[in-house]
């Protein structure tokens, strides 16, 4: 892992419960405290469709392009 492309700053989700793919980290604290706010208010039906694409998909498996977590971002607008 290359630590220069590491933000100096993350969000702590262990509140969420949920696996965390290492390329979360990477992105800007903004966008990580958006992939926050999103997963901490997502049903258990949600979660559970979360991690079977996660798993399914791998190191592919990209949240801010997946479906839900777009028409959240929509829906907050």
């Amino acid at each position: 892992m290359n630590n220069k492309n590491m933000s100096q700053e993350q969000v702590n989700f262990q509140e969420t419960k949920l696996s965390i793919p290492l390329s979360i980290f990477k992105l800007s604290l903004e966008k990580q405290e958006e992939v926050y706010n999103y997963l901490i208010q997502m049903t258990p039906s949600q979660k559970k469709a979360y991690l079977i694409a996660q798993d399914h998909l791998g190191t592919s498996f990209n949240i801010l392009k997946s479906n839900g977590f777009i028409e959240w971002k929509k829906s907050r607008k």
